[in-house]
């Protein structure tokens, strides 16, 4: 077999090593899902109104519902991939990874398996909290199917970036528990974001944190391609931020994983 062959056979495998813990162990990952569910059925049903007539000057609630539910997509994708996090720094400080090390198989398809595994398990989480969406009146009537597909594909490039940013974390960390505290800024992050009012909203020393950050521009090409709304520069602002985040966190990566054990 070709070293790409061999590459592929042994990602696939430590892949569904990972699945496998998911299915058996699911529930950090239903920890994870319930925080954007709790969100999005609090911001809704309890301040929905409020936060509508603050944003439009209507009480409107199935408007807030349109215009939060992009932002709670992305806080989805930020809070499953701490769960990422958790299960490398398990990996590397339970001695399986000096196992691996002592095998017959590519090296780097350990860190793949994560990446691939976590992309998956953001896509499934993503879909659970969209039909949660739907389910109490969501609906995205004007997006074509182009746009679904941009939409979707957005989706997938922010969980593989933030996904590499959350192994670099799992790596640097002592333990499960320190693993899981220095990724929790995946998920603060749409928090400080437009996820939940317009930044122009915001006051006025506040906006630049809100404005110039990774999950704001991905956030607002999301909600233009699911409601029609204008994108104006913030679809190539996302590209290229997820882009830097995922060469980053792929390079941080590499480098720690290919350091020698202590």
């Amino acid at each position: 077999m070709s070293s790409l062959s061999l590459a592929a056979r042994d990602s696939a495998t430590m892949l569904r090593r990972n699945l496998l813990h998911v299915r058996r162990y699911p529930s950090m990952t239903l920890n994870l899902l319930l925080t954007p569910v709790v969100l999005l059925l609090l911001f809704v049903y309890v301040f929905g109104d409020v936060m509508s007539a603050g944003i439009d000057g209507g009480a409107d609630r199935s408007a807030y519902l349109a215009y939060l539910v992009p932002g709670i997509m992305l806080l989805t994708i930020g809070g499953t991939t701490i769960g990422s996090a958790v299960s490398v720094a398990m990996d590397m400080t339970e001695g399986i990874i000096a196992r691996f090390r002592t095998m017959a198989i590519h090296r780097g398809s350990v860190l793949i398996g994560h990446v691939a595994g976590s992309v998956l398990q953001c896509v499934m989480s993503v879909v659970v909290v969209g039909a949660v969406a739907v389910a109490i009146g969501f609906r995205a009537t004007d997006a074509t199917a182009l746009e679904w597909l941009a939409a979707v594909g957005l989706l997938a490039l922010v969980s593989l970036a933030l996904t590499w940013v959350a192994v670099g974390m799992g790596l640097t960390s002592p333990n499960a528990e320190a693993a899981g505290n220095n990724a929790l800024p995946l998920m603060v992050l749409p928090l400080l974001s437009s996820a939940f009012v317009p930044v122009d909203a915001m006051p006025g020393w506040f906006q630049p944190i809100a404005r110039y950050q990774p999950f704001t521009p991905a956030i607002e090409t999301l909600r233009g391609l699911l409601l029609g709304t204008e994108i104006g520069h913030n679809g190539w602002l996302a590209v290229a931020w997820c882009l830097a985040l995922a060469a980053l966190g792929y390079t941080w990566s590499k480098s720690l994983f290919d350091r020698p054990p202590k």
